[in-house]
């Protein structure tokens, strides 16, 4: 694993990046190098935006509300939130939303990252829209609202942003949704491809709408606005050592309802990805990595940073990075460490 990552910095595959494993309970690999900035080094505590990578801390928040009763993930959403049976959606699952299976992968009317900082504004636009698809009929990924529609829930049951809870729920681990300020000096600056690598001639119009309503440029990463929000879809700020040390109480069954990650949402080509993927509760089961056959879920970032638990194996893996790759899923560096990862064992 060092050598890959030492030679991907050396030919400049990597800028800065770090890659972490936890099997058995022990740390077995915390490896970084490279730089964080044009003037900074990646350091041990280096922080990077991990995009959808975010949705697993997501998930962990709504696995831990399940295991106490708090929430049922197969009850209708309006159950929680009222409003959200509005356009035809009374019969919308919260399994449905872990699931990527709600028909509510975006929003109808046109909004700017700016509307998307405004947490409940932007869940409240959410609930008043008819659903894209009969809800339980396959997969729509949701992007960027994944974490507004599950965010809602969680506050309407806990009284406590999506953030807040992560933070309360989980002390002590250095994952961020909602960064504060006393870590904005640790925050790596991204360096985006030259392309999406996404052909959007090929696109579904619902992907379009899910991708582009509205664009944001990874410039915004690093800025206060973004960094201070609470974008349970796509901005959480870690590093492979926080990644690994929060998603290991999946691979080690520290969540007592780690089972329901295993209950098949959707299993299909999914409208907005484009590519076929198996969704159970909160992650993905299969899909376009080089995994082996067990029980094991992950979830990938724009740009490739990706997480894996497996249970069989007692193993989390997750690798970060600033230097990001083409395309929405898959990503060649994230193969690249997932095979790494797999050989050594």
């Amino acid at each position: 694993m060092g050598e890959l990552l030492e030679r991907r910095l050396r030919d400049g595959d990597e800028v800065g990046a770090s890659v972490c494993v936890i099997q058995d309970g022990d740390v077995a690999v915390d490896l970084w190098g490279g730089a964080a900035s044009p003037s900074a080094p990646w350091r041990g505590d280096t922080l990077v935006n991990t995009y959808s990578l975010t949705k697993t801390m997501v998930a962990l928040v709504a696995l831990v509300l399940a295991g106490r009763g708090e929430l049922d993930p197969d009850a209708p959403v309006s159950r929680y939130w009222p409003e959200f049976a509005a356009a035809g959606k009374r019969d919308v699952l919260v399994r449905h939303v872990l699931g990527h299976t709600s028909g509510v992968c975006g929003w109808r009317e046109t909004v700017t990252l700016e509307d998307l900082y405004d947490a409940e504004r932007a869940a409240a636009l959410l609930a008043a829209q008819e659903p894209w698809w009969t809800p339980g009929g396959g997969s729509g990924y949701q992007a960027v609202c994944h974490g507004h529609l599950v965010g809602e829930i969680v506050r309407r049951i806990t009284g406590r942003s999506l953030g807040t809870v992560l933070r309360e729920e989980f002390p002590g681990a250095d994952y961020w949704l909602g960064t504060p300020e006393s870590a904005f000096d640790r925050i790596a600056t991204l360096v985006p491809a030259a392309s999406s690598g996404v052909d959007r001639s090929a696109l579904d119009p619902i992907a379009i709408r899910t991708l582009t309503n509205p664009v944001i440029p990874p410039a915004v990463a690093t800025t206060r606005p973004f960094l201070t929000a609470e974008l349970g879809g796509l901005n959480g700020q870690g590093n492979a050592r926080s990644v690994a040390s929060l998603q290991s109480l999946v691979s080690h069954g520290a969540i007592s309802t780690v089972d329901r990650i295993f209950e098949v949402q959707s299993d299909g080509v999914d409208r907005v990805l484009g590519t076929r993927v198996r969704f159970g509760l909160g992650y993905a089961l299969d899909g376009p990595l080089p995994l082996p056959e067990g029980r094991i879920c992950w979830w990938s970032g724009f740009g490739g940073s990706v997480v894996v638990n497996d249970l069989d194996r007692r193993l989390t893996f997750a690798y970060v990075m600033n230097r990001m790759e083409p395309g929405l899923l898959g990503a060649p560096n994230a193969r690249a460490f997932v095979e790494a990862v797999y050989s050594c064992l």
